[in-house]
Protein backbone atom coordinates (compact mmCIF):
# COMPACT_ATOMS: atom_id res chain seq x y z
CA UNK A 1 0.00 0.00 0.00
CA UNK A 2 1.38 3.94 -0.90
CA UNK A 3 2.00 5.88 1.84
CA UNK A 4 -0.83 7.99 1.16
CA UNK A 5 -3.08 4.95 1.41
CA UNK A 6 -1.88 4.24 4.76
CA UNK A 7 -2.19 7.05 5.97
CA UNK A 8 -5.74 7.13 4.32
CA UNK A 9 -6.72 3.77 6.22
CA UNK A 10 -5.41 4.93 9.05
CA UNK A 11 -7.72 7.66 9.73
CA UNK A 12 -10.55 5.57 7.98
CA UNK A 13 -9.90 3.06 10.42
CA UNK A 14 -9.87 5.33 13.52
CA UNK A 15 -13.34 6.24 12.43
CA UNK A 16 -14.87 2.95 12.06
CA UNK A 17 -13.42 2.20 15.19
CA UNK A 18 -15.95 4.54 16.92
CA UNK A 19 -19.13 2.64 15.78
CA UNK A 20 -17.89 -1.14 16.48
CA UNK A 21 -20.18 -2.63 18.48
CA UNK A 22 -18.81 -4.77 21.97
CA UNK A 23 -17.98 -8.02 19.90
CA UNK A 24 -15.94 -6.68 17.27
CA UNK A 25 -11.83 -6.31 17.86
CA UNK A 26 -10.52 -2.85 16.26
CA UNK A 27 -7.93 -5.36 15.04
CA UNK A 28 -10.84 -7.04 13.00
CA UNK A 29 -10.75 -4.15 10.40
CA UNK A 30 -8.90 -5.23 7.88
CA UNK A 31 -8.91 -3.68 3.84
CA UNK A 32 -11.04 -6.32 3.20
CA UNK A 33 -13.44 -6.33 5.83
CA UNK A 34 -17.00 -5.32 5.08
CA UNK A 35 -18.95 -3.29 7.35
CA UNK A 36 -22.53 -4.29 8.03
CA UNK A 37 -21.18 -8.41 7.41
CA UNK A 38 -18.15 -8.45 8.80
CA UNK A 39 -17.95 -5.54 11.09
CA UNK A 40 -21.56 -5.93 12.45
CA UNK A 41 -21.94 -2.15 12.09
CA UNK A 42 -25.85 -0.95 11.90
CA UNK A 43 -27.05 1.34 9.08
CA UNK A 44 -27.82 4.04 11.18
CA UNK A 45 -23.93 3.98 12.36
CA UNK A 46 -22.88 3.59 8.71
CA UNK A 47 -24.32 7.06 8.02
CA UNK A 48 -22.20 8.63 11.22
CA UNK A 49 -18.99 6.96 9.30
CA UNK A 50 -19.83 8.77 6.07
CA UNK A 51 -20.79 11.87 8.18
CA UNK A 52 -17.73 11.50 10.16
CA UNK A 53 -15.34 10.48 6.66
CA UNK A 54 -16.84 13.98 4.75
CA UNK A 55 -15.29 15.94 7.73
CA UNK A 56 -12.46 14.38 8.23
CA UNK A 57 -11.22 14.17 4.71
CA UNK A 58 -13.30 17.72 3.49
CA UNK A 59 -15.03 15.83 0.91
CA UNK A 60 -18.37 15.55 -0.04
CA UNK A 61 -20.49 12.04 -0.75
CA UNK A 62 -23.45 11.28 -2.79
CA UNK A 63 -25.55 8.99 -2.52
CA UNK A 64 -24.23 6.26 -4.97
CA UNK A 65 -21.10 6.93 -3.05
CA UNK A 66 -22.59 5.14 -0.18
CA UNK A 67 -24.25 3.03 -2.10
CA UNK A 68 -21.24 1.79 -3.11
CA UNK A 69 -19.37 1.79 0.02
CA UNK A 70 -19.81 -1.68 1.19
CA UNK A 71 -16.03 -2.59 2.28
CA UNK A 72 -12.89 -0.68 3.73
CA UNK A 73 -11.06 -0.69 0.81
CA UNK A 74 -14.18 0.66 -1.19
CA UNK A 75 -14.32 3.42 1.44
CA UNK A 76 -10.41 4.39 0.46
CA UNK A 77 -11.08 3.75 -2.92
CA UNK A 78 -14.22 6.62 -2.94
CA UNK A 79 -12.27 9.12 -0.40
CA UNK A 80 -9.13 8.80 -2.64
CA UNK A 81 -11.15 10.04 -5.99
CA UNK A 82 -12.99 12.32 -4.50
CA UNK A 83 -9.46 13.72 -2.24
CA UNK A 84 -7.67 14.06 -5.95
CA UNK A 85 -10.97 15.83 -7.71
Amino acid sequence: MEKENVELYQKLREIVAQYLPEDVSVNDIKVNSHFTQELNINSANLVDIVLDVEDAFDIMLENEDMDGMQTVEDALTIISQKITQ
